[in-house]
Formats: structure tokens, sequence, C-alpha cells
């Protein structure tokens, strides 16, 4: 390498071919392969890497997951380096070719002597900027994903709280059912003889053939009415066989058939079908309610691609089905959700996890621009070579200024503590850097749209 290589770089503008020079004699020439690791995460940073031609992905480890981070594709892009002014210092992601070119590694004492000979107030900068905006960064990054954590453990708590209470109260129903049920086999104990109990059984089948929502008006009259009926024939716990009776669609015809057939067993035998039918319907709202506690945790799984790979083979629509499930709590009380999926749209590769992080604040903006009252729809079709998902919502829109900011690091218009922790610079930059797409938005009132635009295959592949 020659001080031809360097000299057009924005990177080293104002230094002479000399200083060039120097830089070159103690430095590397690196050849970039791509899929060959040229530094790694995690280790020392004692070289500062420049890139001359060809282009580098950064990737780093997050949980069990290699994920792309950024690329250094433009000539005079760096990595690491730190040790010049940090003896702490490591590589914050690891480099891996993707295109063949050149970089150059600096060693980093090399480099602190350069600059402090150079430019020793620089230097002086460097260090104290480097340190400041570490220690900056790591604390508001830790706080953001703790109230992002916070608010997504928060509205899962709230949405598995409605089934899980809902199972709580129909398993203690439930024992008062199964009592009920073992006290009213023992009143019948003697009483019926076995014709009667099968005519008795197919009365109670009866019941479960023509049972039918009724509204509730309906059903208070005829718990009412069946009660009435039951008081008149001397039946005392009225109060726990008429609604049950009710609820399955019996009416005072159905009763005195089964005045009939049990004559002086009429109590026991009628708590008897109560409380078959009790169980019954209890039973079915434990499974309704287990069932909902299951999807919402299959729902988190697909929501945090905690068992899948960094890059799979999806379908957009899951991912963003699951992050409705997760911001549920939010958009219960007056936000109307409309999909508009496209039925042509591919699967495409993609990194999962990333993608659901995007679609979450996307959507937790959208609520909050409509103050959670309006009508967030959600369009996903195929344009060309690309997908496009598209979220719009009826707030009351952006002003000019605003959406030419929209996307600029630590811009935000939402006052403290509200929002995901993740910023829309973050989401382009997932977006953009990692997947190779786009991000729009297109405002005016009433109406605001956010367009991503994602390739079947992410660029950093």
């Amino acid at each position: 390498m020659n001080v031809d290589d360097l000299r057009d770089l924005a990177l080293f503008a104002g230094l002479t071919e000399a200083q060039l020079g120097e830089l070159i004699d103690g430095s590397t020439t690196v050849p970039i392969e791509p899929g060959a690791d040229l530094f790694h995460e995690g280790e020392p940073a004692d070289f500062w890497w420049v890139l001359v031609d060809g282009a580098i992905a950064l990737h780093r480890k997050i949980g069990r997951e290699d994920t792309v981070m950024g690329k250094m594709d433009v000539p005079g892009r760096w990595a690491g380096g730190f040790r010049a002014w940090d003896d702490h210092g490591v590589y914050l992601a690891s480099g891996r070719g993707i295109a063949q070119g050149r970089v150059l590694r600096v060693p980093t004492d090399l480099l602190r002597e350069r600059i402090d000979v150079w430019f020793p107030l620089g230097g002086h900068l460097i260090k104290g900027v480097y340190g400041t905006a570490r220690a900056i960064e790591s604390t508001a990054r830790q706080r953001d994903a703790l109230i992002t954590l916070g608010t997504l453990a928060a509205g899962l708590a709230h949405e598995i709280n409605n089934p899980a209470a809902a199972a709580s109260r129909s398993v203690s129903a439930l024992d008062t059912a199964c009592s009920s049920l073992l006290s009213s086999l023992r009143g019948l104990a003697g009483k019926v003889g076995e014709d009667q109990f099968g005519r008795l059984d197919s009365l109670r089948l009866e019941l479960g053939s023509r049972a039918a929502l009724l509204d509730p008006v309906d059903l208070a009259d005829n718990e009412n009415t069946i009660s009435d009926w039951l008081a008149d024939h001397d039946v005392e716990r009225d109060w726990l066989i008429a609604p049950p009776l009710a609820a399955a669609g019996a009416d005072l015809e159905w009763c005195e058939r089964a005045a009939d057939v049990l004559g002086d067993a009429l109590e026991p035998g009628l708590e008897w079908v109560g409380s078959t039918l009790a169980a019954t319907t209890l039973l079915g709202e434990v499974k309704e309610s287990t069932r909902r506690i299951s999807e919402l945790v299959a729902a988190v799984r697909s929501y945090s691609q905690m068992d899948r790979g960094s890059i799979q083979t999806i379908d957009v629509t899951e991912g963003i089905d699951s992050t409705l499930v997760m911001l549920g709590h939010k958009l219960r009380d007056g936000t109307e959700v409309i999909r508009a999926y496209g039925a042509d749209v591919p699967r495409i590769d993609a990194f999962a996890g990333e993608l659901n992080q995007v679609w979450t604040n996307l959507i937790d903006n959208a609520v909050d621009a409509m103050d959670g009252t309006g009508t967030l729809r959600i369009t996903t079709r195929t344009d060309g070579d690309r997908i496009v998902v598209e979220f719009t919502d009826t707030g009351p829109g952006m002003p000019p200024e605003v959406v030419a900011r929209a996307f600029e690091p630590f811009y935000t218009t939402k006052d403290v503590g509200k929002g995901t922790g993740l910023g829309l610079d973050i989401a382009q930059r997932i977006v953009a850097e990692h997947h190779g797409g786009t991000i729009t938005i297109t405002s005016h009132p009433g109406q605001t749209t956010v367009a991503v635009r994602l390739p079947h295959q992410p660029t950093t592949r």
C-alpha cells in the first residue's frame, strides 16, 4: 500500500504525504476475503482498521444470535483502535469480509503516538470524549432497555392476567359444582331406579343439544321463572339449581317432564343435572383460558425468537401478529386494528427478532400519536422484488419539520419515560443496514403512513 491509496480518503484530509508515509510504514495491509474474520468482538482493540476498498460486515453476539450491527463499505470508514486511549478497550463487534478489498491495520501504539505528535489537543479531546460518551451511552442504553423490558413485561402480565384469573375462578367454581354433584348422587341413591336415572340422563342430554346463548335480560327472566317453579315444588336449593338449567335452555315444560320422571327425588335429581351442566361449562372455561395462555406463550416465543437462529425464512405477518399480542394492553381500549395482509406476499430471509423490534416501535408510535383512540391499518403487499409493510394511523399527523428529523439519532417528540426506547434511527438502521431495505414516512392531518420496504434476502448475508 502506498500514499496514493490514502490521499483521497476524507479521513486523512489535511495530512501531508510524509505523515501518511509514517502511518503506512508502521502499519500492515490486510486483504479482505468474503467470509473471513479480521477481528473479533471482546478481544483487545489493539489495532485501528481503516477500510481502503471492499466491504466488511460488523457482527455482534446478542444472546445466542450472531447479529449484523452495521457495515464498513465506504473507503475511509474505520473500526477499533480504542486502546490508543483506553487500556481496557475491546472490539465492540467482529469484522467479517463481505467483498474483496484491503484494509490498513494500524497498531494502537502508533496511532496514539502519531495523534499526540500531529494533534496533541485532538488527542486529549478524543480521550475525554471517548470515556464520557461510553459512560453516558452505557447508562442510557441500560435504562432504555429496562424501560422497554418493563413495558413489555407489564403488557404481557396484563394479557395473561385475564385468562389466568378466569381459569382460577372456574376451578374454584368447579370445586363447588363437583361437591354438589356428589351430594346429589347421595340424595338419589335408593330413590330412583335404573330406568328413572336413564330417562333423567336423556333429559340432561336434551338440554345439551338445545343450549344456546341467550340475551342477558332473557336469561335472567328465564332463571327467575325456573327459580319460582322450583320454589313452588318445595325445592330448597333453587338458587343453586336454577342458573345452570336456565343457561342450558331449560323451560317450564322441561321441568314438568323432569318432575314426572323423578317424583319425590325431584330436588337431588335436578341438582345432579344442574351440577353436571355447570361442571361441563366450567371445564370449557378452564380449557379456553389455558388455551389463551398457551397462545400468549407462543406469541412471546415468536416475538423474542428465543428458540431460533439469527437469519430465518419468515412470514412477516407472524411477527406483526405476535407484536400486536405483546402490545395488546395498549390496543384494547380505543384502538381498532385493521389487518390488510396481501395473499401474494412471499416469505423472506430476515433477522426476525430485529424486525419484531421495528414493528414494536412503529405500532407503539402510532398508538401514541392517536392518543390511544383511532384506527391503525397494517398493510402488506409486494412491490417488484420487495415486500412492503405499511403502518397507517389516524392521528393528527406530523409537521414537515418533524418528518424531516424523524430518523435523526436521539431526536424524539415524546416525553421522558414514554415510548419503547428504540428510536426511529435505530429502526432505520435495522431496516437499511441489516436488511438492505428502506423506511419512509408520509404524513398529513388525519393520516400518517410509515412504509418499510424489504428485499427477499438481507444484503449483509
